[in-house]
């Protein structure tokens, strides 16, 4: 699997539990949100203008994604919610690997670009630097429907947290793969016999 079917296979509806452990309070807390996640063509307006806005050709984008949540943590009452837009870029030598541009960071809400690596176990990381913390991500599927993150963030000379998600689809799933529809949308009818 690369990154494009692994955005492919995220889209729909997602019921996110997290458990997140403050490691220096030696506390844990608990948390749920909804996830949308919607495919973008690499062409949409949205993935242009990011790339745009970090001086990359939107030409190297292999796809976007545009994330939106709405959820609660166990210490506060407030809601969390918002949306970002994911654009991933492969390195030139390395096709699993590259660059994810983010209009918005989840730890920081500054734009931020961070590195993936898609794994030949089809688990995809995430690694972000931000000013004053390093955000690490392992995404992996458990079956079609059930999607797992774990998640570590250090702050510099501060705090560092674990996390534990699992995310259940809850509907919205785009049916085929983009190739697929492209492959689909090309090839000729089937006749009837």
């Amino acid at each position: 699997m690369d990154i494009t079917e692994f955005f492919q296979q995220s889209s729909g509806k997602w019921f996110s539990q997290r458990t997140s452990h403050h490691l220096a309070f030696k506390q844990s807390e608990s948390g749920k949100s909804n996830l949308t996640i919607e495919i973008l063509p690499k062409d949409d307006p949205a993935v242009v203008k990011l790339c745009q806005q970090y001086e990359v050709d939107p030409a190297l984008a292999l796809c976007g994604a545009r994330v939106s949540w709405d959820g609660t943590m166990e210490w506060d009452e407030e809601k969390h919610a918002g949306s970002t837009v994911l654009v991933p870029i492969a390195d030139a030598e390395k096709s699993n690997e590259g660059k994810l541009l983010r209009e918005q960071g989840y730890a920081e809400k500054a734009p931020v670009a961070g590195r993936y690596i898609m794994g030949s176990d089809d688990a995809l990381t995430l690694i972000t630097e931000y000013e004053t913390m390093y955000s690490e991500e392992r995404l992996w599927f458990a079956s079609p429907n059930l999607r797992l993150r774990t998640s570590i963030l250090k702050r510099f000379g501060g705090f560092s947290m674990a996390s534990f998600c699992s995310e259940i689809r809850m509907g919205g799933a785009q049916p085929q793969s983009t190739i697929a529809s492209t492959t689909a949308a090309t090839s000729p009818a089937p006749t009837e016999a």
